[in-house]
């Protein structure tokens, strides 16, 4: 199972983007219930970034919702921002 890790900027991102609407905060939960036993599962798209994210992945929780986050070790990794595919690229 993966340790998963909020970074305080992902925390403020969450409050604002997401908590706030219902449907997309259930989607996110089971996207990342999923994430922590597979980071690769195939509903996620989990691909790294490239340009000036390079180093940082991001997984899908809705057609348009993403995570970006970064590999700390193996079984850990760093949650660094939530929001639209436009938000967070």
């Amino acid at each position: 199972m993966t340790r998963i890790i909020w970074d305080k900027g992902f925390e403020k991102s969450y409050r604002q983007r997401i908590r706030i609407l219902p449907a997309v905060r259930n989607e996110f939960f089971y996207a990342l219930e999923l994430f922590a036993e597979d980071p690769f599962h195939p509903a996620l798209r989990t691909h790294p970034l490239t340009g000036p994210l390079e180093g940082l992945w991001a997984f899908s929780c809705t057609s348009d919702i993403r995570v970006i986050f970064q590999f700390i070790r193996k079984t850990e990794v760093l949650l660094v921002d939530i929001g639209s595919h436009e938000e967070v690229y």
